[in-house]
């Protein structure tokens, strides 16, 4: 999932600005919640089960709902301009059908991980 680390760059790029950076409690906030992102989907891959997998995409998933929360916020405080919140929001989006497409594809799949295969 490279346009999760795509987003998690540009989260951190957009917070060094000088009004952003000065709320260090919502850019706390927004930057766990990118690496929250791009953290589950790693440690859902490496738990070698499609069950396990699929309920850390969905708190993948709920990260980027905070993240878009939270763009929200800084786009009121005039931290960011329009053009990147609606980058930002519409990359979240884009990511989150990703992972929803990801789900569906695991449910469905034989596959059922590495740690079901019999030696």
């Amino acid at each position: 999932m490279e346009a999760v680390a795509s987003t998690d760059e540009t989260i951190y790029e957009c917070t060094k600005g000088r009004e952003f950076a000065k709320d260090f409690a919502l850019k706390d906030q927004i930057r766990r919640a990118s690496i929250s992102a791009m953290s589950n989907v790693a440690e859902g891959f490496d738990r070698s089960g499609n069950q396990e997998f699929i309920q850390f995409l969905t708190i993948a998933k709920g990260s980027l709902g905070e993240i878009r929360s939270r763009l929200y916020v800084a786009l009121d405080q005039l931290y960011i301009n329009s053009v990147t919140f609606n980058a930002l929001a519409k990359e979240t989006d884009e990511i989150g059908r990703m992972i929803i497409a990801f789900m569906k594809y695991l449910k469905t799949s034989g596959y059922r991980g590495s740690k079901f295969k019999k030696s």
